[in-house]
């Protein structure tokens, strides 16, 4: 979804970083292989995810939904030299195609790969976190931010994706939509939880920046 005038919006993705070929194979298999290909980041959110990584150098970065594995990459361009990414996915069906592209990058032993429930999974890595990537099931997004907020090293950034949910954020609630609903739930805790400062940005589908205090 465009929030600004689709020729402005094609300025600045032509005037914004390139894609990385490795990437854009993804992309293009993604396409050819996998249901809902529009889940993967995209290349203009991916230099934006890419960038914030590299500012902040994460030591340790947690993925919350790898889908097939554009965004780890992105977010794995700024890790630390030793550094880890561990991401998370429900679907076991992609956990090949993930890892043929996290071999082929500079970063695949840097990537963890775990399979199954976030909520179940996240309570047992023994690590603190510089960046976490949220972009899964939006009716556990504020659920996840409980979970992680405690895994945050002061100074860390959790980053939000989906939270202008295509416009519905600001359109009368249907009583039945739930997953709007939690996208709007989740945008207030953000806004109103102390342990964070937050800034939502209109970028694709929105982007949400939360600093631990």
């Amino acid at each position: 979804m465009h929030f600004i005038p689709e020729r402005l919006d094609d300025y600045v993705v032509a005037h914004s970083e390139n894609e990385p070929l490795l990437l854009q194979q993804l992309t293009r298999e993604t396409f050819q292989k996998i249901l809902q290909p529009r889940m993967s980041s995209g290349p203009y959110q991916g230099r934006v995810l890419s960038m914030i990584s590299k500012l902040i150098k994460p030591k340790h970065i947690l993925e919350i939904g790898t889908f097939t594995g554009y965004s780890t990459l992105c977010l794995a361009e700024g890790l630390h030299g030793d550094g880890t990414l561990d991401t998370i996915d429900i679907n076991e069906e992609l956990l090949d195609f993930q890892k043929k592209y996290f071999e082929a990058s500079d970063f695949g032993s840097q990537i963890f790969q775990h399979l199954g429930n976030a909520l179940d999974i996240i309570p047992t890595l023994e690590k603190t976190f510089d960046l976490v990537f949220i972009d899964a099931d939006k009716d556990n997004y504020s659920n996840y931010f409980h979970l992680i907020v405690d895994k945050l090293n002061p100074g860390g950034i959790i980053l939000s994706d989906n939270v202008l949910w295509s416009g519905k954020v600001i359109e009368p609630l249907d009583p039945k939509d739930n997953m709007t609903k939690a996208v709007l739930e989740y945008n207030t805790l953000l806004k109103e939880d102390d342990r964070v400062e937050t800034v939502l940005l209109p970028i694709r589908d929105g982007l949400t920046i939360s600093r631990r205090r």
